[in-house]
């Protein structure tokens, strides 16, 4: 089983599927690694283009769909901004902030009621992984004023 906590692992799992180690997939991978969670493509492609300027957003997001296909990637929604994407092996599920736009990372636990009433009452399968939680942090719960209007 390859480890898909590591870059090495992630580039080892590419070569076994048939994919190229090209440079902007190995520094794709790198950037994925580096510091920090929830990176846009955005984000991806600028950190990737300090080394290897040439490389184009359309290729950031072909190798983060093909690394999304392999299980090693997962997009999020949160909020209105575009998605983010984080690493599979560091699942979780996220509330945010309404009002000041805070990310809050939760267990995959703290959804199993309605993971559990999803699939009871409907036979549906929740991705807690795929979708945020919107609603007012506890910061701005105590500052007072309700949920903004969308």
């Amino acid at each position: 089983m390859t480890d898909l906590r590591t870059a090495e692992g992630v580039l080892r799992l590419l070569r076994e599927h048939g994919g190229r180690l090209t440079t902007s997939r190995r520094l794709l991978v790198e950037a994925l690694f580096a510091g920090g969670d929830h990176k846009t493509a955005e984000e991806l492609a600028a950190a990737v283009q300090v080394r290897a300027p040439d490389v184009h957003l359309s290729t950031i997001y072909r190798n983060l769909d093909e690394l999304e296909r392999l299980g090693v990637l997962v997009h999020s929604h949160l909020g209105h901004g575009p998605a983010s994407y984080h690493l599979a092996a560091e699942a979780h599920g996220h509330l945010v902030c309404e009002r000041c736009g805070g990310t809050i990372e939760v267990g995959e636990e703290i959804f199993g009621t309605l993971v559990r009433a999803a699939r009871t009452r409907h036979g549906f399968v929740v991705d807690t992984r795929h979708f945020a939680i919107s609603g007012m942090c506890a910061a701005c719960a105590a500052a007072g004023g309700g949920i903004p209007a969308p």
